[in-house]
C-alpha cells in the first residue's frame, strides 16, 4: 500500500504489470499507465461490473428506477485484473476514465490516493482496513424480511403474522414504512396505530424483529396536508439552534423543487447538538423494542454552497451526507440492531446493510440489480440485498418473481417489498391497480395460481435451512474482509473464463450461484 499526494510531480512505483502514475496540474489529474482487461469496484454499479471502457462520475444520486450509470452508493475505489487498486481519499466528486491502456483519475488537488497491489482478495481487504472492521448484522438479519408500503395500520401489520402462520412461511424481520404521522417521522400515526408497544410485543412473540422507515428531513408539509404542530416546532428548533444545514449566504438550505421532499430542511449530523435532539425524539421507539431503522434517502445535497457544522461544503457534502446520516443511526442503535440503508459512500461496510433501492418489476431491472450486488461486493460492501422482483410498477410475472426469489435466497439479505397501492409516483408511473403487495400469496392470488404458494414456500424454507451457514459465513467475512457474494474473477483470478462473468458468483465458499434472470 502506498499513499500519494496530488501534485505536479511524477511519482513512480513498481507494481505488477504497470509503469507509474502521473499527477498533472489543474483540478488534479492522475494517469495510470497500465495494461488491464477488467476494472472492478466503484461501489454499487448497475450498468456493468467490469467498468473498463466507461467514464465513471463518482457521486451519490437519487434515481427512481433504471439507475443506469447513476448510483445511490458510490465508492472511489477500484482494482484491476493486473493486480493494482486505487482508493481516492476524498468526499468530493471524482471522475474515473477507464481507457484501453490507461486510467485517468480527476480529483481535487488536496486529496490523497492510496495504491494497492496484490490479488483481488488482498486489495479489497486492504481497502476495507482503512476504515475498520465491517459491522456484523445480528443472526436474525439473515432470515427472510417481509415488507409492503401498504401496511399502513396496526391491523394490517398484525395480519401478516397470521398469514405467515397460515401459509407456513418462515420470516425473521418485518419492515414497516407507512407507520409514522408522515410529518415528524418519529411519532406513530395515532389514527392507525393505537397500541404500538403491544403490537411490537406481538411481533416479537411471533419470532419477528421490527424495522421502521426513516428519512433525514425536517419535512415541509404539502398544501394538501394538514398542519402538524410538532412538525412546526421541530423546524423552529432546527432554525433557532442551527441544527439544520445552511447555505453560504446564511439562508437555511432547503431541498430544491423537483426533488424528493422539496422544500424540506436537512439535519446537520456533523453538529453534536443535532444528533442529541434528533435521536432524543426517537428514543421512545427504541424503548418500545424497535430493532432497527430503514434509513431511506440521503441523496439530498443539490447545491455546492451548503455549509456543514464541521466546515465541509456542498461539493464534498453531496457524498458525505449519506455517510454522516447512516453513521449517526448506527451510533444510535448500538449493537444487535440494524441500519438498512440505500445511500452510502466509502467505508460504508463499517456502518450499515445496503439495499439496491428502487426498481420496477421488470427482467432488465433484475439484471441490473445483479450487477449492482456484485460490484458492491468487490467494493467492500459485505451485506446487501434487493426487493424481490422489484417494488414498483405493475406486479411482476410469476416467472420473474420465481427467478428473483431464487436469486435472493442466495444473497446476504432476502427481502420482498412493494410501493404503495397505485404507485409511489402515480404521475410518473402507475403501479398495479388494487393490491400492489409483492408477498408470495398475493402474487399467487393475482394470477389465480394457488400452487405458486407451495413453490415459493420451498425457497423460503431453504433460506431458513441455510441461515446457520449464512451467519457463519458472515462472521468469517467480517474477520477476513471478504464479501459474501464473490464474483468468479474475484474468487478465481487465475481463471480467465471468469474475467467478464457478470452473472455468476460464489455465495461464501460452498455455493456457486448463477441466477437465471
Amino acid at each position: 500500500m502506498r499513499n500519494l499526494e496530488c501534485s505536479e510531480r511524477k511519482i513512480e512505483f513498481d507494481y505488477k504489470g504497470g509503469k507509474g502514475i502521473f499527477i498533472r496540474q489543474g483540478r488534479g489529474k492522475a494517469t495510470l499507465k497500465i495494461k488491464y482487461r477488467g476494472a472492478y469496484g466503484m461501489g454499487e454499479k448497475y450498468d456493468a461490473v467490469n467498468q473498463k471502457g466507461k467514464k465513471v462520475i463518482n457521486e451519490v444520486n437519487e434515481k427512481f428506477c433504471f439507475q443506469g450509470d447513476k448510483t445511490y452508493c458510490p465508492v472511489p475505489f477500484f482494482w484491476t485484473d493486473s493486480g493494482v487498486g486505487v482508493y481516492v481519499d476524498t468526499c468530493y466528486t471524482s471522475t474515473f476514465d477507464f481507457r484501453e491502456e490507461e486510467i485517468i483519475i480527476e480529483t481535487p488537488l488536496d486529496c490523497k490516493m492510496v495504491l494497492f497491489t496484490g490479488k483481488p482478495k488482498e486489495i479489497v481487504s486492504s481497502y476495507m482496513k482503512i476504515f475498520g472492521e465491517a459491522t456484523l448484522p445480528p443472526e436474525w438479519a439473515f432470515g427472510v424480511w417481509i415488507s409492503a408500503n401498504r401496511w399502513d395500520n396496526e391491523e394490517l401489520a398484525l395480519t401478516q403474522i397470521e398469514r405467515l402462520k397460515a401459509y407456513d412461511f418462515p420470516a425473521t424481520v418485518m419492515v414497516l414504512e407507512a407507520w409514522s404521522d408522515e410529518a415528524t417521522f418519529y411519532k406513530w400515526n395515532p389514527g392507525k396505530w393505537n397500541h404500538p408497544k403491544e403490537m411490537i410485543d406481538r411481533i416479537h412473540d411471533a419470532g419477528l424483529k421490527l424495522v421502521l422507515w426513516q428519512i433525514p428531513v425536517y419535512k415541509k408539509m404539502g398544501q394538501e396536508e394538514a398542519d402538524n404542530e410538532q412538525n412546526r416546532l421541530d423546524e423552529e428548533e432546527a432554525l433557532k439552534h442551527h441544527l439544520c444545514l445552511y447555505e453560504e449566504n446564511g439562508e437555511p438550505y432547503r431541498i430544491p423543487e423537483g426533488n424528493w421532499f422539496a422544500g424540506s430542511l436537512l439535519p446537520d449530523f456533523t453538529n453534536p447538538r443535532t444528533y442529541q435532539s434528533w435521536f432524543a425524539k426517537r428514543q421512545d421507539l427504541m424503548d418500545m423494542g424497535v430493532d432497527g431503522f430503514k434509513t431511506d434517502g440521503g441523496e439530498h445535497i443539490h447545491s455546492e454552497h451548503v455549509k456543514f457544522h464541521d466546515g465541509s461544503n456542498g461539493r464534498e457534502g453531496k457524498n458525505k451526507f449519506a455517510r454522516d446520516y447512516t453513521s449517526a443511526y448506527k451510533k444510535f442503535v448500538g449493537k444487535d440492531k440494524v441500519v438498512f440503508s440505500r445511500a452510502g459512500f466509502s467505508g460504508q461496510h463499517t456502518i450499515s446493510i445496503q439495499w439496491a433501492g428502487d426498481q420496477q418489476s421488470r427482467p432488465e431491472e433484475m439484471k441490473s440489480v445483479l450487477k449492482a450486488g456484485l460490484s458492491a461486493a468487490v467494493s467492500g460492501i459485505l451485506f446487501w440485498g434487493f426487493d424481490i422482483a422489484g417494488f414498483a410498477g405493475p406486479l411482476p410475472s410469476m416467472d420473474l418473481y420465481r427467478r428473483a426469489t431464487q436469486f435472493a435466497c442466495f444473497c446476504p439479505i432476502m427481502q420482498w417489498h412493494s410501493e404503495p397501492d397505485g404507485g409511489q409516483f402515480k404521475d410518473l408511473m402507475a403501479g398495479s391497480s388494487g393490491e400492489n403487495e409483492r408477498s408470495p400469496w398475493n402474487i399467487a392470488k393475482a394470477y389465480n395460481c394457488p400452487e405458486f404458494i407451495d413453490e415459493m414456500r420451498y425457497w423460503h424454507k431453504l433460506r431458513e435451512e441455510l441461515r446457520p451457514y449464512i451467519y457463519a459465513t458472515a462472521k468469517k467475512c467480517v474477520k477476513e474482509n471478504t464479501p459474501m457474494m464473490r464474483p468468479l474473477f474475484y474468487q478465481f483470478p487465475e481463471d480467465e473464463n471468469g474475467l467478464n462473468c457478470e452473472d455468476e458468483y460464489m455465495f461464501g465458499e460452498d455455493y456457486l450461484v448463477a441466477p437465471f434472470i
